[in-house]
């Protein structure tokens, strides 16, 4: 599938599958796979779709989605060993879904020999779809984008909600992530934040971001410098920045205390 096939998949697939439950939820069709972390049938009804129409594709290829690994925590090993992978998140942002807030996306990345090549964010409620392919740079609805230097103070966002308003040197407190990688990722690139900070990564959550971010100039590294790597999920914390010398410097300012919380 070219790339705006795949677009045009996960645009017809919110409208059939997730759109219609938006703010239109049955008690019934909101569950907990544990605690705090929610699950509805948009969620499942949206991943069945998205995998049958890669692996109708690309027969021979590995889709890791969120759900699917839930049920099947092999699946995992099977991905981090494909020579082909995607990964689907079908709604990124369920929480936020599930209390009626826009801020929600469908994503998608596509991995050759644990590298990504291709990623996908589709943002319904905002009608946004962010695309990036590797060597080829990073788009918002055809718009190529581009990151910016960082401001004055420097503004950090995290998802661990203990961090929210600890600071740094010429950093302004840390604010709260808008709860969904596919809205976390997309607004560093626009400018919304200078830095992202997380203790923990799934591929589904970061690998279809961490591609954007690259592709528009931005810098991706674990909290102690290591390159990301999409293949597995990891507790090493990541910091996704709009250049190098600010993800160098929240890293370094934030390493021994991620470390250690």
């Amino acid at each position: 599938m070219d790339t705006d096939a795949i677009t045009t998949l996960l645009k017809e697939v919110a409208a059939e599958a997730i759109t219609p439950r938006f703010r239109a939820l049955a008690s019934d069709q909101v569950h907990e796979k544990n605690p705090g972390d929610l699950v509805t049938i948009a969620d499942h009804e949206a991943e069945v779709l998205i995998t049958e129409a890669l692996l109708g594709a690309y027969p021979s290829c590995v889709v890791l989605g969120e759900e699917a690994t839930s049920a099947d925590p092999t699946l995992l090993q099977r991905y981090a060993a494909a020579e082909h992978a995607f990964t689907v998140d079908p709604v990124d942002g369920t929480k936020n879904f599930v209390h009626g807030s826009p801020d929600h996306a469908v994503m998608v990345a596509e991995l050759r020999a644990g590298d990504v090549v291709r990623s996908w964010i589709w943002q319904p409620q905002h009608e946004r779809a962010y695309v990036a392919e590797r060597g080829a740079g990073a788009f918002c609805n055809g718009r190529r984008l581009a990151t910016s230097a960082a401001t004055d103070p420097v503004r950090g966002h995290t998802s661990r909600r203990s961090w929210v308003g600890r600071e740094l040197p010429g950093h302004a407190p840390l604010a709260l992530t808008w709860a969904s990688c596919g809205v976390d990722f997309p607004q560093l690139v626009e400018g919304g934040a200078d830095y992202l900070l997380y203790r923990a990564t799934k591929p589904w959550d970061h690998a279809p971001g961490a591609l954007l971010v690259t592709e528009a100039g931005g810098s991706i590294a674990t909290l102690h410098g290591a390159p990301y790597d999409p293949r597995h999920e990891s507790r090493d914390g990541m910091v996704a920045a709009g250049d190098s010398p600010t993800n160098d410097a929240a890293r370094h300012g934030w390493a021994s205390e991620l470390t250690s919380s």
